[in-house]
């Protein structure tokens, strides 16, 4: 093929895709941009950078175990995500609400206490 065909392709191809998708798509990015808004993003930039390093020494920092902790982390309520009924530690997400409702996992919720909320509620509350 020849240089003057290849481009003759693309220019048939620009134009196809212009004609279904609209003159942006084919738009060159670069044309919209400009010195001011080079120097606008770049504003931009560091301000957000000022906020992430702001946000990072916001925290005071403790030694805990050797390591260095924020103080906004144990301030946290911690959580007993240990199955009261199959005595496993969880990570898992979908658990949060029945180690928080129930003290179980999820299986566990399923296998001993599904369809008997109302008596685990009334085991919890004579305690």
């Amino acid at each position: 093929m020849t240089k003057g065909k290849d481009l003759d392709d693309i220019a048939a191809i620009e134009q196809a895709i212009a004609k279904k998708y609209g003159k942006v798509a084919v738009k060159n990015p670069k044309s919209g941009w400009d010195d001011e808004k080079e120097a606008e993003y770049l504003e931009q930039q560091k301000k957000l950078a000022k906020k992430l390093n702001s946000v990072s020494e916001d925290g005071d920092r403790v030694q805990l175990d050797g390591v260095f902790v924020s103080k906004k982390l144990l301030n946290k309520k911690k959580t007993n995500r240990v199955c009261s009924y199959c005595e496993t530690y969880s990570f898992k997400m979908v658990d949060d609400l029945y180690m928080m409702k129930f003290d179980s996992c999820f299986e566990c919720y399923i296998q001993y206490i599904e369809g008997r909320e109302w008596k685990i509620k009334e085991v919890k509350g004579a305690e």
